[in-house]
């Protein structure tokens, strides 16, 4: 159990500070089928956000998942990755 103290004046958000890291192993988790089920659309997502969210990494790995998807599957995947900005 935590036993310490919160300095809440200079506490950040986990979004604000991990959260490239984060992202970048969403689209990790998606490309490489850990769940069972490869989503090249949750992939690009995740790791688009990751390179918007300063991942240099994430931009190869996206562009190597879009030259699997089609047109469409790009849009989809881009439009929620607007949806995700948007809403955090």
């Amino acid at each position: 159990m935590f036993q310490g103290q919160i300095d809440l004046d200079t506490a950040m958000p986990v979004q604000a500070g991990a959260i490239p890291d984060v992202l970048f192993e969403r689209g990790l988790y998606w490309a490489s089928g850990r769940s069972g089920v490869v989503n090249l659309v949750a992939a690009h997502k995740w790791f688009n956000l990751a390179a918007l969210k300063g991942r240099a990494d994430a931009i190869t790995l996206r562009r190597e998942v879009a030259e699997l998807m089609s047109e469409v599957e790009i849009a989809i995947a881009q439009r929620e990755a607007r949806a995700w900005i948007t809403a955090h």
